[in-house]
């Protein structure tokens, strides 16, 4: 299907597309791919990727979602990794059935480490804006990100070097002691973490610098990206957006380092879902659509539907620099779906948007404000959903998907080479 082109799966909504269920089945043994790894090139642990496979069931937050079939995770520079949340997770496929899950996991050196100190921060900021929260999930992916911009912040291959971790946990804990002061969310102490970090470089196989040349070596790579299109942190609706770069870019910029050709997959359901803050022209809240593994967070919010919304898809598509193919998802569930053909908003009847210069946040902001309380034009679905997106975003739809396990899904047609 993808000739000798590594595959880069990104979701083109808000996320909760089916990214999991794709990488999984792409993984999988009836895929027939011979995977070396799945590499994670952006987001952290507030990931969900959902997946339906032999009678499991697992929510991978860090792990690869080929994990099920056995395949390598590498935690590319690009992730924020949390490993207190990593072992949990470990634990959980443990129990699934997994043996020794940490066995099957990499982690670049210079990736990032997510803190219970950043959650606890991230946490009282969102109490502090009340009704105006930006939609965060709590973990501290915002604050690893914004704080790392301007301090010497912790990353994996501190976790080897004791000492080190702990002057540089300290100095966070300094940094964010007048935000977490008087709030109701605290964290362990330095010792402990450092004990647990400590047992963690134990645990995993810690790389030095850039190692995906071996990897491509050994066979074909499966890059899995996390959050959406919609929600990155430079095309994304602003400022309900992520602290990562959700677009292919960075995993394009990976595979052109060693020279290895790329095939962009986008993923969408056949209808548009949300969770959390933010603009939604197409929701609905009388849609009913059955959600079994996505509720209402804390700290993100309840979880919207919405109608299929092909210019949102299109913006998305233009987001990414073009994609090669497309998954559509979620086929069973259509109901009442009907799809939009265009908003009347106060800039009069909108059926196209434009991304603007990478990195404009107020072209960003001008979009968040045009869709909020933007109409929707609808009009019915057509009965071929995947050769309506195909004329609608100019893209081959390669896999669908009717339903939530790993049999559920059918390779279309070949993908152009």
């Amino acid at each position: 299907m993808f000739g000798d082109r590594h595959v880069i799966v990104v979701d083109l909504g808000f996320g909760d597309a089916g990214k999991g269920a794709t990488v999984d089945w792409l993984c999988s043994p009836q895929a027939g791919l011979d995977v070396a790894a799945v590499v994670r090139f952006n987001g952290g642990a507030q990931a969900a990727h959902n997946v339906i496979a032999g009678g499991r069931h697992h929510t991978f937050r860090q792990f690869g979602s080929g994990t099920l079939s056995g395949v390598p995770t590498l935690l590319s520079r690009h992730m924020l990794v949390e490993p207190i949340a990593l072992a949990a997770e470990a634990r959980a496929l443990s129990a699934l059935g997994v043996a020794d899950p940490l066995s099957l996991l990499y982690v670049d050196e210079r990736a990032l480490l997510t803190t219970p100190i950043h959650g606890a921060a991230n946490r009282c900021r969102e109490d502090t804006r009340g009704t105006a929260r930006h939609g965060s999930c709590g973990i501290g992916i915002g604050e690893t990100a914004s704080y790392a911009l301007e301090h010497d912040a912790p990353r994996v291959a501190d976790c080897l070097r004791p000492d080190v971790l702990r002057r540089k946990l300290i100095a966070l804990a300094e940094h964010y002691g007048p935000v977490l002061a008087g709030g109701r969310h605290g964290y362990d102490s330095i010792d402990a973490l450092v004990e647990m970090y400590t047992e963690f470089a134990r645990a995993v196989r810690i790389l030095p610098g850039d190692q995906l040349a071996a990897f491509a070596r050994a066979g074909r790579l499966i890059f899995e990206g996390a959050q959406g299109v919609l929600l990155d942190e430079w095309r994304g609706l602003h400022p309900h957006t992520t602290w990562s770069t959700v677009e292919p870019r960075n995993a394009r910029a990976m595979l052109d380092r060693i020279g290895a050709p790329g095939y962009v997959l986008g993923v969408t359901r056949a209808y548009l879902t949300r969770h959390g803050a933010g603009p939604f022209p197409t929701e609905d809240p009388a849609l009913s659509i059955p959600e079994p593994h996505n509720g209402t967070g804390e700290y993100q919010g309840g979880f919207r539907r919405g109608h299929l919304d092909p210019i949102l898809l299109r913006y998305a598509v233009q987001a990414c620099g073009g994609i090669d193919g497309l998954v559509v998802n979620h086929l069973d569930t259509l109901g009442d779906i009907r799809t939009a053909t265009g908003y009347l908003t106060a800039d009069g009847c909108v059926d196209r948007l434009d991304c603007g210069e990478w990195k404009d946040l107020d072209h960003q902001q001008h979009l968040t404000d045009l869709l909020t309380g933007a109409v929707p034009a609808l009009t019915d679905l057509p009965a071929d959903v995947p050769g309506y997106l195909e004329t609608a975003l100019g893209t081959p739809v390669v896999l669908t998907a009717h339903g939530p396990d790993r049999t559920d899904r059918t390779i279309r047609v070949p993908a152009k080479a």
